[in-house]
């Protein structure tokens, strides 16, 4: 009774092209995603190139406060590295660090030993709230920034009060110091400050934006006037830019681990997509209660049936499904033929009985093949189809 079973291909199984009809869209998906980050980092590439440069001549560079300098006698010298910013202080010189956050700090602490008692000046622009509590112990950054960018000096320092009105809003800041000099108030902190060295004649500016330094902002209000009064108060000015390529930022005696390398906003940024994936999977899992099962609105061929289920059995890799659903459907047509109601179908004490007096047969095979394990692979799943097809046959034959 038992019958050999070969594994024929199926439809089951989906051809290359099926698998690219239904990934093409995603596919074409992931290549607009990726075609639109690298515009967008080629955009913001040429935008940023030469930022707070003065040698650029881009609208975020700043060769049109050198020029202005260089007339009034000011020399405008550019370094990249820690050990020349540290050299250069001087009670001659002014050091303007222009991205104090790119600093590690260990290069915070060296640089602020520098110029800490070498009477020059030194003017941070926008520092952050870590990097300007080790430039400059006393000072700290708040985490609100400001929303108007144009504001009034309203301070008693010269040089703010020939200015007037200018660009600084941005970063602001809070100090302990009580000779500190608080200019360009946003909301009453200051987005510029003046903190005069512990010894000497030397001080420390903190500006909380960059705009009065760029080309395309020195002409307004009273930047330019502040600009040039901040960095040209002595005959030197070094422009220190720095650089992620200097040996003093590679100091083996500061491990930084993953984390410490991504910006703030990645990581906030992550942390909202798993929690918008959290309540989207909740979401999508919710259960209202139990399924209502409605009429097709058009009729589906019974062979189109049997395989979108094969290939959902296939997809969940669900044999046992399978073989139990083979099983119950032959008990179902068998019972009738030999006798049985089709309520006891599937009660093996009444159905084997009278099967094995039908045909004559073993009912240990008939247990085994009605009432079985499920099957162990596709290929003993198969074979199982098969010998039920017989048994039913034989069962039916005259």
């Amino acid at each position: 009774m038992t019958t050999e079973a070969t594994l024929p291909s199926t439809s089951a199984s989906p051809t290359a092209r099926q698998v690219w009809t239904r990934a093409r869209g995603i596919a074409l998906a992931l290549v607009l995603l990726l075609a639109a980050a690298v515009a967008i980092a080629v955009i913001r590439s040429d935008t940023k190139h030469g930022e707070l440069d003065p040698r650029s001549v881009g609208p975020y560079g700043s060769r049109a406060v050198a020029q202005l300098l260089a007339e009034r006698g000011v020399s405008t010298r550019v370094v990249t590295t820690l050990d020349e910013a540290r050299a250069a202080a001087a009670p001659d010189t002014t050091l303007l660090v222009a991205v104090p956050d790119l600093l590690t700090k260990s290069q915070q602490s060296r640089l602020h030993s520098a110029v800490a008692g070498s009477g020059g000046r030194t003017v941070l622009v926008a520092p952050g709230s870590a990097s300007v509590e080790r430039l400059v112990p006393g000072v700290t950054a708040d985490p609100a920034t400001s929303f108007d960018s144009t504001l009034a000096p309203e301070c008693r320092l010269p040089a703010a009060r020939r200015a007037g009105t200018a660009d600084t809003g941005g970063i602001r800041y809070t100090t302990t110091r009580v000779d500190a000099a608080e200019c360009y108030p946003s909301e009453r902190l200051a987005t510029l400050l003046r903190v005069p060295a512990t010894s000497g004649n030397g001080d420390t500016v903190v500006i909380g934006a960059p705009d009065i330094l760029l080309n395309d902002r020195l002409d307004k209000q009273g930047n330019a006037s502040l600009a040039l009064q901040l960095l040209g108060s002595r005959p030197h000015l070094v422009w220190y830019l720095p650089s992620l390529s200097d040996s003093s930022a590679t100091d083996t005696r500061e491990k930084k681990g993953f984390l410490d390398l991504l910006p703030s906003g990645w990581v906030w940024g992550t942390l909202q997509l798993f929690v918008a994936a959290a309540l989207a999977a909740l979401w999508r899992a919710r259960r209202l209660g139990p399924l209502v099962p409605e009429r097709l609105p058009v009729a589906i061929r019974a062979s189109e049936t049997v395989e979108g289920r094969a290939r959902l059995y296939r997809k969940a890799n669900a044999r046992d499904r399978a073989a139990a659903a083979l099983r119950s459907a032959t008990r179902i047509r068998l019972a009738p033929l030999v006798g049985v109601p089709v309520a006891q179908a599937h009660a093996p004490e009444t159905l084997l009985p009278a099967l094995s007096a039908h045909l004559h047969g073993d009912g240990q095979s008939l247990h085994s093949l009605l009432f079985g394990p499920p099957p162990s692979d596709d290929t003993a799943l198969i074979a199982l189809a098969d010998q039920l097809d017989a048994l039913e046959r034989e069962v039916r034959r005259p």
